[in-house]
């Protein structure tokens, strides 16, 4: 398998930042993804959500849906990553 492209990521990106309302994310998202890759996506972003607010890993893996695993993966992206969730979700509490 060939290693990750990096300019197929950044034309990724760019293509995303393009997106201009949430129907044009929903189509786009919808024509890019499986539903089971955007149900993984919208569920880590959850756990993020939910660890922030301190809750623990049982509670939200009821809560979610999302396996121990998947949780404790979110969990060390937000204390060690690039604060990529943190930065998400402070923008969408802002809007609210």
């Amino acid at each position: 398998m060939k290693k990750f492209d990096k300019e197929s990521l950044n034309n990724l990106f760019e293509a995303i930042l393009l997106l201009e309302t949430k129907e044009e994310c929903d189509n786009f998202f919808n024509d890019i993804c499986t539903i089971q890759e955007l149900e993984a996506i919208a569920q880590r972003l959850d756990v993020a959500k939910q660890l922030i607010e301190g809750k623990v890993y049982t509670e939200i893996s009821k809560e979610t849906g999302a396996s121990t695993a998947t949780v404790c993966r979110v969990n060390r992206c937000i204390k060690y990553g690039n604060g990529g969730y943190k930065t998400v979700l402070d923008r969408i509490n802002k809007e609210k």
